[in-house]
């Protein structure tokens, strides 16, 4: 790495667990924060490329979904894959101080407090995804099976 880009939380978290990734920053549109705006900039597959999304279950309160960037979370499964009988996305404006990250930045990796957090299967189907690194205009590449266990996620299908 040029040494340039600035360590995010999440990555100072991944080098302490001695976790190996890269940190890969890409152009910010402010008017488009999608995850295939960021899948075009770094020229990658945008079924490599995941978003993460905070939802509130019914039962058991807040939880994580980290899906494939182009992909719909089917709240059905992902209620039923987090013991729910029913749950919803958060709203945008109670992204940071839930997390401490914001729209278009948030990274399952170093939340305010750890959420039960389920990946969508086809992560496994790659050497590497990209998810956020905790800002807008830098990603983590990061072996799937490493966040998998660094977060302590639980793989299931949520589309």
């Amino acid at each position: 790495m040029g040494g340039k880009t600035a360590k995010t939380n999440a990555a100072r978290l991944l080098d302490k667990a001695g976790i190996e990734y890269e940190l890969i920053p890409y152009t910010v549109d402010e008017e488009n924060l999608a995850a295939t705006h960021v899948a075009e900039q770094l020229g990658e597959p945008i079924c490599q490329v995941f978003k993460t999304l905070v939802l509130r279950g019914d039962r058991t309160g807040l939880f994580v979904c980290v899906i494939p960037g182009d992909g719909e979370i089917d709240l059905k499964k992902a209620a039923k894959e987090s013991g729910n009988k029913s749950c919803a996305l958060i709203h945008v404006k109670e992204l940071l101080p839930s997390t401490g990250y914001i729209r278009g930045g948030c990274s399952p990796i170093g939340m305010k407090k750890p959420l039960p957090t389920f990946i969508h299967r086809t992560a496994a189907d790659f050497p590497h995804i990209y998810i956020s690194a905790g800002v807008r205009g830098l990603q983590i590449k990061i072996a799937p099976e490493s966040l998998i266990r660094f977060v302590g996620a639980a793989v299931a299908d949520l589309l």
